[in-house]
């Protein structure tokens, strides 16, 4: 059995590594997106840029895999496919400590339905549920943030409940609104900027979710734990002029 494809141990799951071109390789942990596969992607992430390999220029974590792109270098010995594949073996088969489980918690408020919600009717009716049970299992405790993508900052949250397994919409929209909270195949995501889309938007939060001008630039990070607040239209307007305003302070 090659370095590339191997189990670490009884006690850490089987793990593949494949290229992906010649300037990025991928580590996969299986295709089951949970809590603890994504906890253990992240916890890979920070033991390879702790260890500052030779020839990587960015670790990138998803729901179960990470990414590891990097600069072939024929003066440097390990920085291509195979020596990086033995390397991450290698540190993998010694321990990856777990990342904090003291995780932050970052509140969103959400303005659910109405015009920041167009999809929130058409989700209750598709799963046999009120309007108001489907924004109480949106808001339900244990999302966590898996990764960052499809645009500087956006989010992938999850794992919800089965009921919001839906699948995206047939017609993508042209323009979702910026901060549209959406959900699809028991994940949500938040646009931070009027985006493309085939999420089903269940409403919309006043935050900023990337701003050049702020450290870090993404209002959530992976492995954050999200929690979803119900606000009304008033609530949300005071907010966004909040938000507005510190803007242009």
């Amino acid at each position: 059995m090659s370095p590339a494809q191997r189990s670490v141990s009884s006690s850490l799951p089987l793990f593949n590594i494949r290229a992906q071109g010649d300037r990025c390789l991928s580590i996969d942990f299986g295709d089951e997106i949970d809590a603890q596969t994504g906890l253990l992607c992240l916890s890979v992430t920070q033991a390879i840029r702790l260890a500052k390999f030779s020839g990587v220029t960015d670790v990138v974590p998803s729901y179960t895999s990470v990414a590891l792109h990097y600069q072939p270098d024929a003066q440097h010995e390990g920085t291509d496919f195979h020596g990086l594949s033995k390397k991450i073996t290698d540190l993998i088969h010694a321990g990856i400590p777990s990342v904090s489980t003291d995780a932050r918690e970052v509140e969103i408020p959400v303005c659910y339905g109405g015009e920041h919600g167009p999809d929130l009717a058409y989700v209750a009716q598709t799963t046999g549920l009120t309007e108001a049970q489907v924004i109480e299992i949106h808001t339900a405790p244990g999302s966590m943030v898996f990764m960052l993508g499809f645009a500087p900052g956006a989010p992938y949250i999850g794992v919800h409940d089965p009921v919001f397994a839906l699948p995206r919409r047939d017609v993508p929209r042209t323009a979702v609104p910026q901060g549209s909270v959406a959900i699809a195949n028991r994940q949500s995501t938040i646009y931070p900027n009027r985006l493309p889309g085939g999420w089903h938007v269940l409403g919309a939060t006043p935050l900023k979710l990337f701003m050049m001008d702020r450290t870090p630039p993404t209002l959530l990070m992976p492995g954050d734990r999200v929690k979803f607040v119900p606000i009304s239209v008033q609530e949300f307007d005071r907010i966004a002029a909040e938000q507005s305003q510190g803007i242009a302070e």
